[in-house]
């Protein structure tokens, strides 16, 4: 019996938690995102590169093919979605905001290193390289951008 307590005990504690960390995800507002999301395109490389990179924000085949599924519940092929910019802006908010609400929580809350950190995990997948060498570079870049879009917000 008394483990039967415990264990919906457990389930009120874990049921609390989620509730409690749910508003702090739900605050991060949309402008943020889609102006970081922005700020990721025009930072993209131009240019040739030795893979091919799909649409103006230069993204891989297999993250078309994985971020499509989980934001949209289909697959799209990387020429669909660099077809239609705005279900590619769809997909990269659903990502991005996601990415940026974890670093949001990473960076107690200091809004320009989450979004370098961000930016870090787009261009490695790595963001605890915000800080190194040539990906410091790409996030300043990012970071100024999106400081850009935030002061002087457009119709994305």
């Amino acid at each position: 019996m008394k483990t039967k307590y415990w264990r919906l005990g457990g389930l009120g504690a874990i049921a609390s938690l989620v509730l409690w960390l749910l508003p702090a995800l739900a605050e991060l507002p949309r402008d943020k995102v889609i102006a970081l999301v922005e700020a990721l395109r025009v930072s993209a490389p131009q240019g040739q590169t030795a893979e091919i990179l799909y649409g103006p924000w230069k993204i891989r085949a297999n993250n078309i093919t994985r971020w499509s599924q989980w934001c949209l519940g289909e697959t799209l092929t990387p020429e669909a979605f660099a077809a239609n910019i705005d279900q590619t802006r769809t997909v990269l908010v659903c990502i991005v905001g996601d990415v940026l609400a974890e670093e949001y929580d990473t960076s107690a809350q200091d809004e320009n290193l989450a979004i370098r950190r961000t930016a870090a995990w787009w261009v490695s997948g790595n963001p605890n390289l915000y800080n190194q060498g040539d990906i410091a570079v790409y996030t300043n870049k990012v970071l100024r951008s999106y400081q850009d879009f935030r002061n002087n917000p457009t119709d994305f």
